[in-house]
């Protein structure tokens, strides 16, 4: 009746497990460390760049615990804050010999203690958050008013280019706020314009009307579509924001959309605001140009004469040099989307021009066949070459394809370069804070006292009450508390101060299924059962009961989760994950240490559960009452 197969303690014991290994990373605390990333766009970092950190570290006699290459970045973890800040300057030096002009960025940060075997497990701690480790805090407008009259303004060019490749004349087009105004002198030529313009520009409504002598057509973004460019404009900031802060070396930065034209940006662990200010802040523009190679220009790069007038010395990605004309054939402006792909099985990129670019892009093409068109993108007012192709023939119809020499990723890089090099509408800073690693640290320590303070008194109330079931329902409990964490620390969650608060109130709702479970055993031996039937019955009738109560607080929990934000949906996923790591410590495993104690004795008369109070009368537990019954008479 009240014992478990093997198979059940092998799953118990294997959670166990699991929980032990994935909580472990949690303990061993933070170590300095430094953290090198690329600070220019075209420049893309390889497990090469480790060697050569692991040199600079020898000749400066420093040792590492390791230096390893991690997605877009090499770290390397010290064992005291000293050689993490000699480190810094040494490798600083190695690879930034120029200071004014750096290629890399090289950032103090911090990484977890755990060895080595634990991280190849992918058993890792979970990440601070901003009011856990410090930081700095940013909440951002974004100017959609200009992304509005951006758009006004691309729409204006692609209407007249629509009506001189239609050859409709036209007296004048003009941009009023973030309308464009059209104007005709015959109302003819209106309709007939009108008519072609709703059907290429569907976004936008065109209205006809007169203007004392003349005829104005007025065309203005619907109201959907002027939405749908201002969700776009402001998506297109937070993946710049992304790709930007990725350079300060957070773990776990925190970019997200608050309302309609706002952004919060959290980086945990920078105490360097002005740095982060300089970064996230920047601006990046596209631009497109013909390369120069005259004679003088080939002469310039060998080194043997001054670059010509009206021209510019870049480097490429490989580092060599070219020459390019000043003259700006398109910008960023030009550019409405790049995406990856492939050219006769080879890796390219895709790109589509707005209708003056294409316009633009075609005569240059055509008249440029057999040259190089170099695409360059400028951040702080330097420009590097991302790609240099070679014009094989003209190209129209808006759409561009460069390809030759590139892998795969090589295209995807690229093409996120040109999608989102740039902001889509201007940013302000409106609101921010610096949180010091001291207040974070208090923060930890009075979260952590409150979990602990809390776990101890249910401790001492359950195993008090209840005896040596309190104890079985305090081990479950403690249970529970290493898969809330390992689970969190699977999934590489972000610690707040309200999910501290989350694991605090799943302790006390874990704790109520187990007050139920013994409650019920208690009535049970109230009601004459015996020690095993009542052990079997409480658990099994108390079941219902805790299921309805966890999927009703479930519920509310992802009623958070679906419509909260910020620290609401922190505090939301860790209750939500706690409901169901609670369901399975107070059922299952309490029942697994009761069955383990209990289950193999054939003749129990009693079991330590604290003091059943009987109805005067009732039997002790195990005695049956004995009922006469009626003998039928014949």
């Amino acid at each position: 009746m009240n014992r478990y197969p093997w198979w059940k303690y092998t799953v118990l014991a294997f959670a166990l497990l699991i929980g032990l290994l994935y909580t472990l990373p949690n303990l061993y605390g933070e170590a300095p460390a430094v953290q090198v990333s690329s600070a220019k766009a075209t420049l893309k970092l390889d497990a090469g760049l480790v060697a050569r950190i692991e040199k600079t570290l020898t000749a400066a006699s420093l040792q590492a615990d390791f230096v390893q290459f991690e997605g877009n970045s090499v770290k390397a973890r010290f064992r005291n804050t000293d050689d993490q800040i000699k480190a810094k300057d040494a490798i600083a030096k190695s690879l930034n010999p120029d200071a004014a002009d750096p290629a890399y960025i090289v950032a103090l940060n911090l990484l977890s203690r755990s060895p080595a075997w634990l991280a190849r497990l992918h058993a890792l701690p979970m990440y601070l958050g901003l009011d856990l480790r410090g930081g700095v805090h940013f909440l951002m407008q974004v100017d959609m008013k200009a992304a509005l009259t951006k758009k006004a303004e691309s729409a204006a060019g692609d209407v007249r280019t629509m009506l001189r490749d239609k050859n409709i004349r036209h007296t004048g087009i003009n941009r009023d706020g973030n309308l464009v105004v059209v104007r005709f002198r015959e109302q003819t030529v209106l309709v007939q314009a009108q008519k072609l313009l709703a059907d290429q520009l569907a976004d936008m409504e065109w209205t006809g009307t007169a203007d004392g002598a003349e005829f104005r057509l007025t065309g203005a973004l619907k109201t959907t579509s002027a939405r749908a460019v201002q969700d776009a404009a402001i998506k297109q900031n937070i993946t710049t924001l992304h790709n930007r802060v990725n350079e300060l070396g957070v773990a776990e930065p925190v970019i997200q959309q608050q309302g309609s034209d706002r952004v919060v940006v959290q980086l945990p662990g920078v105490q360097d605001t002005a740095k982060a200010k300089d970064i996230i802040g920047r601006t990046a523009t596209l631009e497109v140009r013909l390369v120069n190679t005259s004679a003088e220009a080939l002469e310039a790069l060998r080194g043997g004469g001054p670059v010509p007038f009206g021209s510019e010395k870049y480097l490429e990605k490989d580092g060599a040099p070219i020459i390019v004309f000043r003259q700006v054939i398109l910008t960023g402006e030009n550019l409405t989307d790049a995406q990856p792909g492939f050219d006769n099985q080879e890796a390219a990129v895709h790109l589509t021009l707005d209708a003056k670019g294409a316009r633009i892009f075609r005569d240059v093409t055509r008249e440029n066949i057999n040259k190089r068109m170099a695409i360059l993108l400028f951040e702080k007012g330097k420009g590097e070459v991302v790609t240099a192709p070679v014009i094989r023939s003209e190209i129209g119809g808006g759409r561009v394809q460069i390809s030759g020499r590139m892998t795969t990723s090589e295209a995807a890089d690229t093409a996120l370069l040109l999608r989102a090099g740039s902001l889509a509408a201007p940013m302000e800073i409106i609101e921010e804070r610096t949180i010091g690693p001291t207040l974070g640290a208090d923060n930890i320590a009075k979260g952590f006292a409150s979990v602990g303070y809390g776990f101890a008194a249910i401790a001492t109330f359950m195993c008090l009450y209840y005896l040596l079931f309190g104890v079985f329902s305090t081990l479950a409990l403690a249970v529970n508390l290493l898969l809330l964490v390992s689970v969190l620390s699977m999934l590489q969650a972000t610690l707040t101060l309200p999910g501290i608060a989350a694991i605090a109130l799943t302790l006390g709702m874990a704790i109520d299924s187990n007050v139920l479970i013994n409650e019920r055993v208690r009535e049970e031996l109230r009601g004459g059962s015996s020690p095993q039937a009542a052990i079997n019955a409480g658990y099994e009738r108390a079941f219902a009961t805790i299921l309805d109560s966890n999927i009703t607080t479930l519920i509310a929990g992802l009623a958070l989760l679906a419509f909260g934000s910020g620290f609401v949906r922190g505090f939301a996923v860790v209750h939500c994950l706690g409901i169901m790591t609670s369901m399975f410590s107070s059922v299952m495993f309490s029942r697994g240490l009761v069955n383990l104690w209990y289950g193999g004795q054939k003749r129990l008369k009693s079991v330590s559960i604290g003091q059943v109070w009987r109805p005067a009368g009732s039997p002790p537990p195990g005695v049956d009452l004995a009922v006469d019954e009626p003998v039928a008479k014949t």
